[in-house]
């Protein structure tokens, strides 16, 4: 793919402006036609998370957020994948929490997608990313209206991030989690004050979901989902 974009290539935050403002999407093309540029690049060869965010250049970090959380919301699998990829979105959403430009090792940027995977991920997302630009448009402006109040919204994508870091063989035990992140993001970038707040309600769930699997343990919370189910 070769854009040879890194994160260090954008200009610093100015003092009490919020990264998260100045990461808004560029309106002259659309997520949707993002992906499609990455998926024809995968149809070529393998793309590493650096060339992916090249492709995303100038639409910001909290974007990058929901493209790497929109993969846990479909039923595609990510063997070994939940990990590296809940890192990213904890290491961006920290840095977002403390009104910092986000930063990420190279070692994680130079990292390679698999493309037979990627390629289902990134088509099932384009469909869910179509129906999300539908939707997202600015309402509720007074959650968003400080930049404190967007760092404050950043918390609860960490705290989802941190439980996608975690590999159990529970149902819902990413999916949960990633659709906050989903929420939450999509809130941010369009100043949805409606997606952010079910973010939040997401978030909730989600740790609400954990610490049943902490008291009672991952067998038991699989015996209460069965029979639920």
């Amino acid at each position: 793919m070769g854009t040879g974009v890194a994160p260090d290539s954008e200009p610093p935050v100015a003092a009490g402006v919020s990264p998260i403002a100045a990461a808004g999407p560029d309106p002259r093309r659309r997520l949707s036609e993002e992906l499609e540029l990455i998926l024809r690049e995968f149809e070529l060869e393998t793309v590493t998370l650096r060339e992916v965010i090249g492709v995303l250049h100038g639409r910001g970090y909290v974007l990058l957020v929901m493209l790497l959380a929109l993969p846990f919301c479909t039923p595609v699998p990510l063997p070994g994948l939940s990990t590296p990829l809940g890192l990213v979105i904890a290491l961006i959403g920290v840095r977002l929490s403390l009104g910092e430009k986000p930063w990420l090792p190279a070692r994680l940027l130079d990292t390679r997608l698999p493309p037979a995977t990627f390629r289902k991920v990134f088509a099932l997302t384009r469909k869910l990313v179509l129906g999300f630009e539908k939707l997202l448009r600015p309402r509720l402006l007074w959650v968003t209206g400080s930049a404190r109040l967007e760092q404050l919204h950043a918390v609860p994508i960490v705290i989802c991030a941190l439980c996608l870091l975690l590999p159990l063989p529970v149902p819902f035990s990413n999916v949960i989690p990633a659709w906050a992140v989903l929420l939450m993001a999509g809130g941010l970038l369009e100043r949805d004050g409606i997606f952010i707040l079910a973010g939040h309600a997401a978030a909730l769930v989600a740790i609400a979901f954990f610490a049943a699997i902490a008291i009672f343990g991952v067998e038991a919370v699989d015996v209460i989902w069965r029979w639920l189910s």
